[in-house]
């Protein structure tokens, strides 16, 4: 028997010794992927914003959030399209404006404000922290590639504690596009130093799944809001409603499970 089998032989029987003595004990595999790379509606539910909405127009809380999102994702391609960059809480509060308009709403400026802090203090959806605590401990490297300004970033994660999961709060802003643009996407292997094929994108919206994939991430769909797939002629690399999925597509099946 030559030496090399001879170690691989051994080690083999001390793994088994060690199982045996330890019934608890299992090697962890290797993640599937080196990073992953988060939209932050994965994280954060973008209708705890509803809430605050209400507090302001009663009744109006749900329509009055969906329309408001909507038009931040509207007036984001538009911006990117006509490489017309603008601060996102500043493309966040124009939203706002267009919305009580087109609803023809009014507020105070003490109660703009208000609405505006929501999108600062977003609640993270319930499966979203013991998620990032397991991507963290299998050595996973955590971002954002995220339109949210650097601001808006940050000031979720410290009130939502969870700052310290992240090896990057990277966002859009840095070079002056917002997703679906390739040149928002191609922030994450600038700044991880590695392939596409080592680094999947969780997409909160169809649309940025579509983005992601085409520009080449394999790409995870958390579709939170169970929607049908954009008819764009191609599709993420998987789906679910919850974050329990992509654990699965990142470090294995029933992963932590």
């Amino acid at each position: 028997m030559n030496r090399t089998l001879l170690m691989r032989t051994l080690a083999s029987i001390l793994l088994i010794a060690i199982s045996s003595s330890f019934p608890g004990y299992a090697q962890t595999p290797e993640p599937r992927y080196k990073a992953v790379a988060f939209d932050y509606f994965v994280i954060f539910d973008p209708n705890s914003v509803v809430a605050e909405v209400e507090k302001v127009f009663p009744g109006k809380g749900m329509d009055f959030t969906k329309a408001w999102r909507a038009k931040q994702f509207e007036y984001g391609f538009l911006r990117s399209i006509t490489k017309n960059h603008e601060d996102f809480f500043k493309v966040t509060e124009d939203a706002l404006l267009y919305t009580m308009e087109n609803m023809k709403l009014e507020t105070t400026e003490a109660q703009k404000k208000q609405l505006l802090s929501a999108y600062l203090s977003l609640k993270p959806w319930p499966d979203s922290v013991d998620a990032l605590k397991k991507l963290k401990a299998s050595g996973v490297k955590i971002i954002t590639i995220s339109n949210f300004s650097k601001m808006m970033l940050k000031s979720n994660a410290d009130n939502a504690g969870i700052a310290d999961f992240f090896d990057e709060l990277l966002s859009s802003e840095i070079n002056r596009t917002y997703k679906p643009d390739p040149e928002a996407y191609a922030l994450g292997i600038q700044h991880l130093g590695l392939k596409k094929d080592d680094i999947v994108f969780a997409a909160f919206g169809g649309w940025d799944a579509y983005g992601a994939k085409s520009f080449g991430y394999p790409t995870y769909w958390v579709n939170r809001f169970n929607l049908p797939t954009e008819k764009l002629g191609i599709q993420a690399d998987g789906t679910a409603n919850n974050f329990q999925g992509l654990l699965d597509f990142i470090l294995g099946e029933e992963a932590g499970n």
